[in-house]
């Protein structure tokens, strides 16, 4: 047995703890933005490449170390038009929203931060710019963060949590708890509930992401319209619900506004919500409100 491995494969197993979500609610489902437009690698910030990832070009085609325009004009579109559509969804139902928010992407788009901070949305710190966390040093890291804190706090609010790009570094959770004033991390795939780990004697909640219900699938090719996204989230949505008659569960879904905020696409996102809300039994609600309940039904230790 190799117990040097700081892993678990384990978690709650068969008997995971009745979440017990308000109203006896069968399964909570939190609906995650992705703001990142306008903090992603590019040549103008001194970054030597453009960005790659998540457009609507698998295989990039200019050089590296040239500006790719196009790349750069698929971003854009998320914050200068995606963003209201995705947003127009969540308002006009009056549904809440959570943010995985760069602080760069909000100082560049100041009508997007007030509308974020304007709707009560909860926000969750992805970065100073949307780069990869298990790239930096420890004191770049640490910096980052206190930095993307400072900047959101006066943007949109300060983030209650912490989702890095991707994947945290091996150092991200102890800095997070030395920055201090986070209700949970998000750095994680591994459960359909909240859990508690161990940072240096200290517990720290994590509240699991997904990777699955995400509209990155669309880009991955793994779905490839609306629709088939909607079928997607529906099915996951019914078989938590169904679940969730003996043990309810949580429901993450990931949404970039350049992606999922294209007309081609969008009403997929619609279709689900009106799937989600004509259940009397679903729990509609913020990743803070996931991470409160939690901490005060099943604290560390208890």
């Amino acid at each position: 047995m190799h117990k040097h491995l700081q892993r678990d494969f384990v978690g709650y197993g068969q008997n995971p703890p009745h979440a017990a979500w308000p109203n006896e609610a069968r399964v909570a489902v939190n609906f995650v933005l992705n703001y990142e437009e306008g903090s992603e690698y590019a040549i103008d910030d001194g970054d030597g490449r453009s960005e790659k990832a998540l457009t609507e070009v698998l295989a990039p085609r200019v050089p590296e170390g040239a500006r790719d325009l196009a790349a750069e004009s698929m971003y854009e579109y998320g914050s200068r038009a995606g963003v209201w559509r995705v947003a127009r969804q969540f308002t006009e139902r009056g549904l809440p929203l959570t943010v995985f928010g760069c602080a760069l992407a909000f100082e560049r788009n100041p009508a997007v931060a007030a509308l974020v901070r304007d709707s009560g949305w909860d926000v969750c710190g992805h970065g100073q710019r949307w780069v990869e966390h298990y790239l930096m040093e420890p004191e770049a890291e640490r910096a980052a963060i206190r930095a993307a804190v400072a900047s959101m706090t006066a943007t949109v609010g300060r983030p209650l949590g912490w989702y890095c790009r991707y994947a945290a570094s091996i150092n991200t959770r102890k800095i997070l708890m030395e920055e201090g004033g986070f209700l949970y991390d998000s750095d994680s795939y591994a459960d359909d509930l909240p859990y508690w780990v161990d940072v240096d004697g200290v517990p720290q909640l994590v509240v699991p992401y997904t990777m699955v219900t995400n509209d990155a699938k669309i880009l991955a090719n793994a779905v490839s319209s609306g629709e088939e996204f909607f079928s997607m989230l529906r099915d996951a949505f019914d078989v938590l619900r169904n679940e969730g008659r003996t043990h309810p569960k949580m429901m993450s879904v990931g949404i970039h506004p350049r992606i999922l905020g294209q007309p081609a696409r969008i009403a997929g996102l619609a279709r689900f919500l009106d799937h989600v809300t004509a259940a009397s039994d679903a729990w509609i609600c913020g990743r803070a409100d996931i991470a409160r309940h939690w901490r005060e039904r099943f604290p560390p230790g208890g």
